[in-house]
């Protein structure tokens, strides 16, 4: 008997070493890749702390589970969210450990190579990496700010941080989603590298395709895919409407929202819906042996468009040249004034020369985007009518919800413009 139990303590005691470690316990010089279960399993089976739900009170005694960083190319923005965070009550006590976004350090060698490091302690924290490798602040290539970022993913896991949530805002390779059989599809390549690298979570603002999501193996590395178009909807209620009888009496009646392409059908009748507006459609013929070029367009809609205020409304603005042929096809149908309505404001090439143009011209009332990415063109001064709503808030409270053990399915349930203006409002 006590031979059997003996040998039973020695298995249980080889099996936490290689769960914990991924390493043999016997000197053969062989290892194995650690199992990768929710961390909250270990914890319950060995007693660590968790910051999992009920055992919150536990990791509050200790200080903020969870800190904000940022490669080089969104210390700005990471800086305006961890400054939201640490104003919560339920934070505030531990602000100073939270804001750790100047922490990785890039350095680059005489060869090319660059390596990131963090100059603070990490061990056991959840960690939140804000990125961008679209157009940025410190103007890095695409190329280079994707590398920085794997670079960065792997020295956080190296500094044993307990969870790596990367928080792009703007994910730039996310068109680059389908496949034929010779072609590589960037945004698998993206999602695949994070994953094996070892980032536990992906948060984003509205990929190009819902497609995308399923890239992603959800036992391995969770999504959530939010849907930034309702900072605009919040944005145009707020500016724009008002009042639950403004949207009756004039929305309803005045109004309606156009796709860019039938492949934006589905966005623009979401806002058609959220506000009870009609629904027009507009279909392109592209020329696809040159990238950006259209040879025609074609209107559908189901009501007049003449004397209707017109919002254009699509996930990105890149170089505006769908845009501008749209508008000036519309034009001839005599609306009262077309607006436009993008979560990403990429302007690649001449959008920003294009927009302008269009506004000066008179075709073109206003144009409301995020922050999303960095856009140093983004002001009426370039672009007359120009609008950034700000969404460092709302990625705040995303963070907030998920270190609260909260739901973030009101974030995804569709917009309801009455609703939403009916709502009581503090004075």
């Amino acid at each position: 008997m006590s031979s059997a139990l003996a040998l039973l303590s020695f298995l249980v005691r080889s099996f936490s070493f290689i769960f914990a470690t991924g390493a043999s316990p016997c000197n053969t010089g062989r290892s194995f890749a650690p199992l990768r279960f929710p961390r909250f399993y270990s914890a319950r089976i060995y007693g660590f702390p968790s910051t999992e739900k009920g055992f919150r009170g536990y990791s509050n005694r200790m200080g903020n589970q969870f800190a904000i960083t940022a490669v080089r190319s969104m210390r700005t923005y990471a800086h305006h969210v961890a400054e939201v965070l640490s104003r919560y009550p339920s934070f505030s006590s531990g602000s100073g450990d939270l804001d750790i976004v100047d922490a990785l350090r890039t350095d680059r060698f005489a060869d090319g190579e660059l390596e990131v490091s963090i100059d603070a302690s990490i061990r056991g924290k959840s960690v939140y990496l804000f990125a961008s490798a679209a157009r940025n602040e410190a103007g890095i290539a695409v190329e280079e700010a994707k590398i920085e970022l794997y670079h960065a993913v792997d020295a956080l896991k190296r500094a044993q941080a307990a969870r790596i949530a990367i928080f792009e805002p703007y994910v730039s390779c996310s068109r680059s989603d389908r496949t034929t059989r010779r072609n590589s599809v960037g945004l698998w390549i993206h999602f695949k590298t994070l994953s094996s690298l070892g980032a536990d979570q992906i948060i984003t603002y509205q990929l190009h395709s819902d497609k995308s999501k399923t890239m992603l193996d959800p036992t391995q590395c969770a999504i959530d895919d939010v849907p930034g178009l309702h900072l605009l909807k919040k944005r145009i209620c707020d500016v724009y409407v008002r009042t639950p009888e403004a949207l009756e009496e004039e929305v309803r009646a005045n109004w309606a929202f156009c796709s860019v392409d039938a492949g934006g059908e589905k966005l623009a009748r979401r806002f058609a819906n959220a506000f009870g507006a009609p629904l027009v459609i507009a279909h392109k013929q592209r020329d696809y042996s040159k990238a950006n070029t259209i040879d025609s367009i074609n209107i559908l809609s189901a009501v007049p468009i003449e004397g209707k205020k017109l919002w254009i409304v699509d996930d990105m603005i890149d170089t505006a040249s769908s845009v501008e042929s749209l508008i000036r096809a519309l034009a001839p149908m005599k609306p009262a004034e077309i607006n436009l309505a993008a979560v990403h404001a990429v302007f690649s090439g001449q959008a920003s020369e294009r927009l302008s143009r269009l506004s000066k011209e008179g075709l073109l009332s206003r144009v409301l985007v995020t922050d999303s990415l960095y856009c140093p063109s983004c002001s009426p001064d370039d672009i007359p009518g120009l609008e950034v709503v700000p969404s460092s808030d709302l990625s705040a409270t995303i963070i907030a919800t998920i270190e609260k053990n909260g739901s973030l399915s009101g974030l995804f349930n569709a917009f309801d413009a009455e609703r939403y203006l009916r709502r009581p409002r503090l004075l």
